[in-house]
Order: structure tokens, then sequence, then C-alpha cells
């Protein structure tokens, strides 16, 4: 128990009603110790990842300097054919198969064709960049995911989500985002109740507890925003990544997507004589179906399967209606519109972009990279705290283990419930969390034998 711990404790047992008090004092040691060691052990994963998000909230303006001359064009009059940038997109890849197309969105973008490769990773992608008002090539660069990261956006998201060590290195985003939300509560826990007891007692923190004081503040201040950060980064995840897709699949809270199928009868009919409307015609009905902003045409893949347009705007949180258009009469075969969306698969698509700082803009991107630059001082101030009151300077101990002990039964009982629960669906937070317990029971075991400290 660090110096001061017991007085504190047993100012704190005086205070208020007996029975809340009571639970209070038994269960602030062991959220103390959880926080200290959880501070100490898993901060580390956490500044990294707040380091590598702050630098992704900044990635926007890096590539709009770095890939001007691929993204953008003047304006110098009309727009040939779509289907003639695809063409001419396609020539330049002979090799590659059309993944999809997603037209120029103002007359100062580009056209962006969208090819698969063999000799591309997985998610990877090689795109096209054709100015839509001569067909000219701008550029061709590598992309990635759903929502074609330009490469340095790809290689910055990579080293956030795993240091650029493959499935090994995303294991420290996993558990950055296990243990952050229970590092929140804690600390927003021992916050409230350690303002508590010195409002009560009138006592102003010594000069010493300074830095106690601005990392509590402020991590009290950012806790919600952490909280966010970890559920929407678990469903990002491995292990916890997959219990969130298996939970959504079984509640029906997953995101619908069009049908692209046709019936059987038509496909027969196409299958001898087969007119394409091209993509010329399907954007056009697609925006008078009131699809609107940028959007992303996936060609007809065989006879039988029809066009599909959707959306892409991630800057506004209802932009991703999607229509199947047929390839011979251009009729509406399928539509799913973002208002039928169920409310979970609404809340997954705004917290996905809102975390990637895509919602709103550059309002969004802001937020983020002061939640960051916060987070980043909290950790600091934390390991400052730690260092003042490091044992080899003779201010005691970190908190008593075997604080759980000292729980009343039912609570204990209740808690062991939650943490097996917790454990099971957030696997990495439950596989440390029991390291975590059986080193400290080892290291208590040594303590026995070695005797009391002088």
């Amino acid at each position: 128990m660090v110096a001061g711990e017991t007085r504190t404790t047993e100012v704190i047992d005086k205070a208020g009603p007996e029975g809340r008090c009571t639970r209070w004092v038994a269960l602030r040691p062991l959220l103390l110790r959880l926080h200290f060691f959880a501070g100490v052990l898993v901060a580390p994963f956490i500044l990294i990842a707040a380091m590598t998000g702050l630098l992704y909230v900044l990635t926007p303006q890096l590539e709009e300097a770095m890939y001007g001359q691929q993204l953008h064009v003047p304006t110098t009059g009309a727009q040939v054919p779509l289907s003639t940038q695809v063409n001419v997109a396609r020539n330049a890849l002979p090799e590659a198969e059309l993944k999809a197309v997603r037209p120029a969105a103002t007359s100062t973008d580009t056209t962006q064709v969208i090819f698969t490769s063999e000799d591309l990773p997985e998610s990877y992608y090689r795109t096209v960049f054709v100015d839509p008002h001569d067909a000219e090539i701008r550029g061709v660069l590598d992309t990635y995911g759903s929502n074609q990261a330009l490469p340095l956006r790809a290689w910055v998201s990579e080293l956030h989500r795993g240091l650029h060590l493959g499935d090994l290195g995303r294991i420290y985003s996993e558990l950055a985002a296990s243990w952050m939300w229970v590092v929140a509560l804690g600390g927003l826990a021992l916050w409230f109740g350690r303002r508590r007891a010195t409002r009560k007692l009138r006592i102003k923190p010594p000069g010493r507890t300074r830095v106690l004081s601005w990392h509590g503040l402020t991590g009290a201040g950012i806790a919600v925003g952490l909280l966010f950060l970890s559920a929407t980064g678990l469903t990002w995840s491995s292990f916890a990544g997959d219990n969130i897709a298996k939970l959504r699949e079984t509640l029906s809270w997953e995101t619908p997507t069009v049908a692209k199928g046709l019936p059987m009868r038509v496909s027969f009919e196409q299958s001898s004589s087969r007119i394409d409307i091209g993509y010329d015609q399907v954007r056009q009905v697609a925006t008078r179906h009131g699809l609107t902003g940028r959007m992303e045409i996936t060609p007809s893949e065989h006879i039988g399967a029809a066009y599909t347009v959707q959306e892409t705007g991630r800057s506004w949180p209802t932009q991703q209606d999607s229509v199947a258009i047929h390839p011979v009469t251009g009729q509406i075969t399928d539509s799913v519109r973002f208002a039928d969306y169920p409310l979970m698969a609404k809340l997954s698509r705004w917290g996905v972009d809102a975390h990637m700082g895509l919602l709103f803009g550059w309002p969004n991107q802001v937020a983020l990279a002061a939640l960051m630059i916060a987070a980043i001082c909290v950790i600091i101030w934390g390991y400052r705290m730690w260092w003042l009151r490091r044992p080899t300077r003779g201010f005691g101990n970190p908190p008593s283990r075997g604080a759980w002990r000292r729980l009343p039964i039912p609570l204990l009982l209740g808690g062991v419930l939650v943490t097996i629960g917790v454990g099971c669906a957030v696997p990495l937070l439950g596989i440390s969390l029991l390291a975590f317990l059986c080193v400290d029971a080892l290291l208590g075991m040594r303590a026995t034998f070695a005797g009391p400290a002088g």
C-alpha cells in the first residue's frame, strides 16, 4: 500500500452513510490496485495506440497534399462518358480484374477505377485515377479497404492496428482496446471517490499531489471518449471482434445489403443476347432514385446479376443508400435505405466513422486529436506519479495485494461472475487479467517467504 493509503482509507470510512462507505472502503483498494497495475503494464499499449491514432487523424490533409495529382483535376468543361473512362483504365491494367468504379463526385475530382490483382495482399486494390474531362490517366496507386485508403493512410492504418507485424501485431491494439474501458471506468470511480472525500473533509491536496489532480481531472474529462474508442476499436479486433460479429448476427443487427441476383427467367433470356446498359446509364438511374454525392458502382459479375450502386460519403451519417439495377432494362431490382437500417447497424456505422475521424469532417478530426493528446498526457502523468512514489525513494509499495479478500461476499461473487462473462466476451482481457492474478499471487508468496520488509 502506498504511503498515506491507510490514513486516507480511515478518513473516508467515517464519511457518509455507513453501508455505502463500507462497500466503498472494501472496493477502493481493489480498484486502486487494478488501476495501478493496469496503468503500469497496459498503458504502454494504450500510449502507442493514442500516438498512432493521432497520426491517423491527420492523414486526410496529408493525403490531399501528397496525392493531389491523382485526386484532383482542373475544371475544363464537359466530361467524357464514364464508360470511356473505365475502358481507358482497363487498357492500362489489362491483367487485372475490374472490381468497382467511383465516378468523379465533382468537376475537380478524378474518377477512380478499382481493380483486384493477384500480386496484392488481402483487402488491397489497384486504383487507376482518370481525368473525367479527357480520360487522361492521372496515376495508379494501391489502395486499401472499403474506404479505398491511399498508400499513406493505409500505412498509418496498419501501424495503428498492428505495428506492421501482421496478426501478431494486432494483439497490441486489441489489448489496448480491451483494457481501455477498464482503466477509464476504474479511474473515474477513484476520482469521484477522492473528490467526495476531499470535499466533505475540506482537505486541500498538497503540492505533491498536483500531478495526481491533473491526471484525475483530465482522465475524468475524457472517460466517455475513451469508452467510445474502446467499444468501437474492439469491433475491428481479432478475438473480441469475432464475438461481436456473432452477437450482431444472432440479434439481426447486421448491416443490410441489396440483393444482386435476378429472376431465373430473366437470366435465361439474357444468356442468348445481352445488351448491357453500361455505367453511364447505371449512374443516371441511381441518381434519379435519390443517390447523391460520392458513390461506388459495382459491375454485374455474370449473367443473372445486377449492378449495385452504393453511396460512399462518410462525412454525413445518412449517405449510405444503395440500389441494385438490372443490367439490361435499367430497372431497380432492390434497394436499401439507410433509414431502414436496424438501429444497431446505424450506431455501428456512425461509431466506426467517428472512430476514423470521418463523421462530419474536420470537427470530428479536431475532437479526436484533442482526445488523443489528452490521453497521452494522462498516461505520462500516470507514469510521473509512479516515478515520484516509486519504492526506491522510500514512499512505500504499490497498493496492497489481496484486497479482494476484504470484499463483502455478495459483491465478491457478483464481481467474479461479471469478470468471467467479460473475460469470455473479451478474451485478451480475460487472459491478461488471469496472468496478472497469477503473477500477483507469486509475488505475494515470495513476500510471505521473504518475511516483512524493514
